[in-house]
């Protein structure tokens, strides 16, 4: 592991803003702000909303900065990503933006039924050869459940047209409410949190002409089913090195997520 990224972490740590908790503890003890992020971790309580994936925090940051009348967290493994995101909301003084360092398949165990009212999955892996790994497959939305009540939203941004449609599909299989779609977020001259935001995946979507697509859709609380995608074609492209409008840096990482 590279210095700076042990310095990251080790700053990290301090953070009042951050929040780890290894998985062998969690699993040992619990999770003792489970049920209160909004009575004991927050300044005000609010409208609870996680960004999945989150990467160096561009959603989470940029949501709470507009919003003051909500709670955001950001959450993702990779810590040394999430510092920037971090460090950005401490410098700015935003309060009503926090971070979560785990695996979002242990979500159920930081939160408790019903105090989350809103997802935003931004730019995932669209997890092509692998259902139960997509973000929005019927195995985390039955977990995302757990924590939300049937009226809950999950909010998809993404530039691949797989993981879109395969998206639409199992909420329309599944009869989950749709509430907001597009094909062509930016194309569409729109201007709200889905184009106001931009992370650095997207910023590269655009430059190389790619489409950004969004859906937002509610849980619901029906038994869910896969849909069939056999018909679907895969992505043909990957990302590439890019620009980081959070910390000015250019990264080597190729992953989505």
């Amino acid at each position: 592991m590279g210095k700076n990224k042990l310095k990251k972490f080790a700053a990290m740590a301090e953070m009042k803003n951050v929040v780890q908790s290894p998985r062998d503890v969690l699993m040992r003890d619990g999770f003792p702000l489970k049920g209160k992020w909004n009575t004991e971790f927050f300044p005000h309580p609010g409208r609870l909303v996680l960004e999945l994936g989150c990467g160096k925090g561009e959603y989470t940051v940029g949501l709470a900065e507009t919003d003051a009348g909500g709670n955001f967290i950001g959450i993702d493994i990779k810590g040394a990503r999430m510092y920037t995101g971090a460090k950005l909301a401490l410098e700015r003084e935003i309060a009503n933006a926090a971070f979560l360092r785990t695996e979002i398949e242990l979500i159920e165990s930081f939160f408790a039924p019903g105090e989350v009212d809103e997802i935003w999955i931004t730019f995932p892996d669209p997890q092509m050869k692998k259902v139960n790994k997509r973000l929005t497959s019927s195995r985390f939305i039955r977990s995302y459940r757990h924590i939300m009540a049937p009226d809950g939203i999950v909010r998809l941004k993404t530039d691949s047209p797989f993981m879109f449609e395969y998206t639409r599909r199992l909420a329309e299989t599944n009869g989950l409410e749709i509430l907001d779609l597009s094909t062509d977020l930016h194309g569409e001259g729109r201007s709200d949190m889905t184009t106001a935001i931009k992370t650095a995946y997207e910023i590269q979507w655009l430059s190389r002409g790619k489409t950004i697509k969004y859906i937002a859709f509610r849980v619901g609380s029906a038994p869910l089913t896969e849909p069939d995608v056999s018909d679907l074609e895969k992505d043909d492209y990957r990302a590439v090195p890019r620009f980081n409008p959070l910390d000015h840096t250019q990264t080597k990482n190729t992953d989505k997520i």
